[in-house]
């Protein structure tokens, strides 16, 4: 030991350093995960086959991805322009033209399911426009970027997961399995888990495809509703007008008042006319504050937010569905 330490201080003296650790790049910290991933997968129950052809060509996380990820329209824009962009004339127009081309299998999956087929519908138009945008991201690679991200890991991986066991079961090849930025997949949009859980074989046919069987679609998004406690007899809701000085804290889904209870409030429909006679407990909603729009919501509200926490969200679901059917909402 003596001998060592006395090399040293003459290499010090000479001008010598000992040799530098080599700096963790970004593909070193990528590529130490991916092999934890790839373990985790194993001992879950995921074949080698699916592994190696799935996650073969990510090298690292998708810059887009995480960009996109930090930018969602849900939170960057205001609740008028977000419903204005989704309620469009033309996707209402092609809303009533899909309940035309598709009422036999509508039919069998409202009796089926207790869900009305305008909100199906516009579940489907909202989310892809009707199967046109359903995302062209490789959705085992948008699932590895966010998961390796940090901002919500640990849920990305599990979904990650669910999307090789999917791949697994066989229900659609890798070459197809594409979806948005955050691994949405087909036109419903369902996350990995979503599918797994809600996602539906309606045509028999072996095989649960969300992609391109538009029975499998509908089914699913109604099964998915329906599971998340959708009421059959009731709407969503409704856009309303306050009365001036109206007391701003009662807004919130916390809150719940019968409408006779609203309407002694002043609360009124959009166009002055009273409020439905209906028994139905309702909260007022704001998401632009006290110079947007507000609007009365009931329990189907709530079970749209289990799809897609936002509020903008539901809110545009709603309206389309509403203009699709083209009749009053009571």
């Amino acid at each position: 030991m003596k001998f060592i330490g006395s090399l040293m201080v003459i290499m010090w003296l000479c001008g010598f350093s000992a040799p530098a650790a080599r700096a963790e790049t970004e593909e070193d910290k990528f590529a130490v995960w991916m092999e934890d991933f790839r373990q985790e997968a194993r001992s879950a129950g995921i074949s080698q086959k699916t592994l190696d052809e799935a996650l073969a060509d990510i090298e690292g996380p998708l810059a887009r991805v995480i960009e996109l990820d930090r930018k969602q329209p849900e939170f960057v824009q205001s609740l008028e322009d977000y419903v204005a962009a989704r309620v469009s004339e033309k996707r209402i127009a092609n809303g009533r033209r899909m309940m035309n081309r598709y009422p036999t299998w509508l039919a069998r999956v409202e009796g089926e399911y207790g869900v009305q087929r305008q909100f199906i519908v516009a579940l489907w138009g909202t989310e892809t426009n009707y199967g046109k945008l359903t995302g062209g991201i490789p959705v085992p690679h948008s699932l590895t970027t966010l998961a390796y991200d940090g901002r919500r890991s640990g849920y990305f991986r599990r979904e990650l997961l669910n999307a090789l066991r999917i791949l697994d079961e066989g229900h659609i090849p890798l070459n197809r399995m594409k979806g948005s930025w955050a691994g949405a997949m087909g036109q419903c949009q369902f996350m990995p888990s979503s599918f797994r859980r809600y996602a539906v074989d309606a045509d028999g046919d072996g095989r649960i495809d969300i992609w391109t069987t538009v029975p499998d679609v509908l089914a699913s998004a109604a099964n998915y509703l329906a599971r998340s406690g959708w009421k059959s007899g009731q709407t969503w809701g409704r856009q309303v007008k306050l009365p001036e000085n109206f007391d701003f804290s009662l807004v919130g889904l916390e809150t719940r008042f019968p409408l006779s209870h609203w309407q002694s409030l002043g609360v009124l429909r959009s166009d002055g006319s009273a409020l439905p006679g209906r028994t139905l407990e309702a909260s007022l909603i704001a998401p632009d504050g006290p110079a947007g729009p507000a609007y009365l919501v009931y329990d189907n509200f709530r079970v749209l937010l289990a799809w897609n926490r936002s509020k903008s969200f539901a809110v545009a679901v709603g309206t389309l569905a509403d203009r699709i059917a083209a009749r009053g909402n009571d």
